[in-house]
């Protein structure tokens, strides 16, 4: 079958029509991954007979998901539901508290760093403005802040859980990219996902600035800091077990995966927040979460498969750079092309679609594929917490029982919070690269 799509021509109609027929499908509100493989089946029905189109197609999805680096997926989003479940949350929430509580919007502080330490336990956005959110919301208004304001904190926060390892959104752009090395990926991730953390705090105590306090009391006690990092540092110890597995070369990433999910088992069981009667739902729960993602992953690597058959990315290469051939310039417009796609895309359909298109451009120019992963995540991330698509946007909201056109203006500050983050960690990638370089990646 390839070799006889590869014998016939690559004709602009289909592209056109792949383009409009996607357009279209996403404009009747079929789902994203519904539209992406029946766009895909129509553009090869257009160029062979239908019957070996969609059979084409269906391999296409099918032959995508036979990965053994892709089990880390499930399995992190299993140890993700666990660790929700079984208290890891509550703790970390007091430990940051303790921490930075008392200084002048001190909870808006705790938020971010919460979401930041349980986003490198669960590895989800959603999971961490769920979480985190239904704890802190209520704590923050019972302080006085503004219930759009906490909102608003807990939307661009929960991202953050996408740049800090372990991440599920780094191990799709490994697949994507050909096998970018997932370690590499999720040491460069740590630095700027603590960049965008410490972004969101500044922009959270300028919003803040000559208002009361709103903090959390007096200064903590050493006692109290020493009792609360007990209590959380076991909770902290699955990223640690984590990349220091990986790292060290004890096991994969999908092996690590493995192991988080039997670490956050244990933690929640000796906790005792977590029972036997509780783990049918929550696999149930995972399993849910992972057939939405692996059919995106199937129904976007189809779609990709299309896309170079007709040979787009190279079309896109040689149009870009017949613009400029200047790093910065194209990077510059990847940017904003990333930044308009996340908008209306969910992550992991975008980093299926789009690595493959402007990968090879930024690499011919000679950025690292590791420093563009984390570049092409941080731009999506923003387009989780914007209208009309926003996945966190939508989950922020209903944790904090309020609506969209709410939020959407005290969110301005913390979304151009992330926009600097972005700028200065695509250019200046040592940010992303120091680590991985560090430990020989």
């Amino acid at each position: 079958m390839a070799a006889d799509l590869a014998a016939r021509g690559h004709p602009v109609n289909e592209t056109l029509l792949l383009g409009a027929s996607f357009a279209l499908l996403l404009l009747a509100r079929v789902p994203v991954a519904f539209a992406m493989g029946s766009a895909a089946a129509l553009a090869l029905c257009a160029q062979i007979p239908a019957g070996p189109a969609l059979v084409t197609s269906a391999q296409r999805i099918a032959t995508s998901l036979d990965s053994f680096p892709l089990l880390a997926i499930p399995l992190f989003i299993l140890a993700g539901q666990l660790a929700n479940r079984g208290g890891t949350a509550a703790r970390l929430i007091e430990l940051a508290r303790t921490l930075v509580g008392s200084a002048r919007g001190g909870l808006a502080h705790v938020h971010v760093i919460a979401s930041m330490l349980f986003g490198a336990i669960s590895g989800s956005a959603v999971a961490t403005a769920s979480a985190v959110g239904a704890a802190m919301g209520p704590r923050m208004e019972a302080e006085g802040y503004d219930r759009d304001f906490t909102a608003s904190v807990n939307i661009a926060s929960a991202t953050t859980g996408l740049v800090i390892p372990p991440s599920n959104v780094l191990i799709v752009y490994s697949l994507a990219s050909g096998g970018t090395s997932i370690a590499a990926l999720f040491l460069a991730g740590y630095l700027p996902g603590l960049l965008v953390g410490l972004t969101l705090m500044a922009a959270a105590a300028l919003v803040l600035r000559g208002r009361d306090a709103l903090g959390d009391g007096a200064a903590p006690r050493e006692r109290q800091i020493s009792r609360h990092l007990l209590a959380a540092l076991p909770g902290l110890g699955l990223p640690v077990l984590v990349m220091g597995g990986i790292i060290g070369g004890l096991f994969t990433a999908t092996e690590a995966s493995g192991a988080a999910v039997l670490y956050a088992m244990l933690l929640g069981l000796v906790y005792g927040e977590l029972g036997w009667r509780d783990l049918p739902e929550i696999l149930l729960d995972a399993a849910t979460t992972t057939g939405i993602v692996m059919l995106l992953i199937g129904t976007s690597a189809g779609l990709s498969w299309v896309l170079a058959y007709d040979r787009i990315p190279e079309q896109v290469a040689a149009a870009v750079l017949a613009v400029s051939q200047e790093p910065v310039a194209v990077l510059l417009l990847v940017n904003l092309t990333l930044l308009a796609v996340g908008t209306f895309m969910d992550i992991t359909p975008a980093v299926l679609i789009f690595t493959p298109i402007f990968l090879p451009v930024v690499t011919a120019l000679g950025v690292d594929p590791i420093h563009f992963g984390v570049v092409m995540v941080m731009n999506l991330c923003i387009g989780l917490c914007t209208p009309p698509v926003g996945t966190v946007l939508f989950v922020g909201c209903a944790v904090a029982r309020t609506e969209v056109g709410r939020v959407v203006r005290p969110l301005v500050p913390m979304v151009l919070a992330m926009l600097g983050a972005l700028l200065v960690v695509t250019f200046v990638p040592e940010i992303s690269l120091w680590l991985p370089g560090l430990v020989g990646r």
